[in-house]
C-alpha cells in the first residue's frame, strides 16, 4: 500500500491501486482503497495517444514519494505510447484477460502502469480495446455463461462467449452515428438541443424499431423522413434511436436470434436494447453498469497472483 504525497484517506494513507478506463471521449480513473472501495473517481479528456503522460498528470498528487503506485488500464491506444501500452492485441479465441499483465515501460517510475491488451479478430478483421475488460467483469460474476453479450456504447459490441472465452465478436458504430445525427446533422434542428428532453417516447421508439426491422434497406430514407415526423422533439429523438438500434439488430440477427443474450450496461441505453430484443422475442438480461471496474479488479487480482 502506497503513502501518497497528498493522501486522500485517513492518516494520509493513499490508495491501494488505480483502475483506468481509457476511452475516446474521456479517461476515467477509479481510486481504490485497501478494502476495495472506490475512494474517488477522476476524469480527463480522452483521445490522443499520450496515455502514460495523461494518466500521470491525472494522478500526480497521489504518486508516492517512494515506491510505486499500481495502475491498471484498459482501452489504451497503440501508436505513440512508450512501451507499446496498447499493442500486442491477443488473437481469438481466448479469455478476455491474459494470464500475465506486463508493465508499460518509459513512464514515471512512481507509476506502475499495467495495460490490459485488447483482442484481435482476423476473420472478419476487427479489434476490441476496452470491451474485453467489461466482458471479464461480467464473467467474474457469471463464469458459466454461454451465449452472446451485447455491449452498447459509442461502438457497440456483440461477443460470443463459450467456456470462459471470447470466441468471436462484431462491432457497430450505432452510438457514434446517433451522436453525429443528433448533434451535427440537419436533423439536429428538430431535436432537443442536449440530445434529450426528459425521457424517451416508448411508442415512437417501438414504431421506428418495427419499421426498420421490416425494411432495413430503407434506413437512409427513414432517417431523412425524421425532419417531418410528429410534433414533439422527444418523439423524433426516440424514433431516431429506434431506427439506429433496429438497424443494428437487423445487421446482427445471427448473433441474438435464438441465443441466450445479456446486455452489459446500465441506464436507459441498456434498457432500450433489452426492450428492442424483447420485441423480437429475446428476453435478454441486463448486467450492472460497473462491469469495467469489476474487470479491472479482476485484472488486479491476477496481478497479485490470486
Amino acid at each position: 500500500m502506497a503513502k501518497a504525497a497528498d493522501g486522500i484517506g485517513p492518516d494520509g494513507i493513499g490508495p491501494d491501486w488505480i483502475g483506468v478506463d481509457w476511452q475516446e471521449a474521456r479517461v476515467c480513473a477509479h481510486v481504490i482503497g485497501p478494502d476495495g472501495a472506490v475512494l474517488e473517481t477522476r476524469t480527463a479528456p480522452g483521445g490522443g495517444t499520450a496515455a502514460p503522460a495523461v494518466i500521470a498528470d491525472l494522478l500526480k498528487d497521489l504518486l508516492p514519494h517512494a515506491g510505486s503506485l499500481p495502475v491498471i488500464a484498459c482501452g489504451l491506444p497503440t501508436f505513440g505510447v512508450p512501451g507499446g501500452a496498447g499493442a500486442a492485441l491477443r488473437p481469438l479465441p481466448c479469455p478476455p484477460l491474459p494470464a500475465v499483465l506486463h508493465r508499460v515501460t518509459g513512464t514515471d517510475p512512481r507509476l506502475a502502469l499495467y495495460a490490459i491488451p485488447g483482442l484481435r479478430q482476423d476473420r472478419p478483421v476487427d479489434e476490441l480495446r476496452g470491451p474485453e475488460t467489461r466482458i471479464a467483469g461480467f464473467l467474474a460474476g457469471a463464469p458459466d455463461f454461454d451465449g452472446v453479450l451485447c455491449l452498447p456504447g459509442p461502438i457497440s459490441t456483440w461477443a460470443r462467449i463459450s467456456a470462459g472465452e471470447v470466441v468471436t465478436f462484431t462491432t457497430t458504430l450505432t452510438g457514434e452515428m446517433f451522436d453525429l445525427l443528433a448533434h451535427r446533422s440537419s436533423l439536429r434542428h428538430g431535436l432537443p438541443p442536449d440530445g434529450h428532453d426528459g425521457g424517451q417516447d416508448p411508442e415512437a421508439f417501438k414504431s421506428a424499431l418495427a419499421d426498420i426491422l421490416s425494411r432495413p434497406e430503407r434506413l437512409a430514407t427513414m432517417l431523412c423522413a425524421l425532419r417531418g415526423v410528429g410534433t414533439h422533439k422527444r418523439a423524433r429523438l426516440s424514433r431516431l434511436s429506434g431506427l439506429l438500434i433496429g438497424a443494428e439488430l437487423a445487421a446482427t440477427r445471427p448473433w441474438w436470434l435464438g441465443q441466450s443474450v445479456a446486455v452489459i450496461g446500465g441506464g436507459d441505453l441498456a434498457q432500450r436494447y433489452a426492450d428492442a430484443l424483447a420485441a423480437q422475442g429475446v428476453q435478454a438480461t441486463i448486467s450492472g453498469a460497473n462491469m469495467t471496474l469489476a474487470g479491472l479488479a479482476r485484472a488486479r487480482a491476477l496481478l497479485r497472483g490470486a
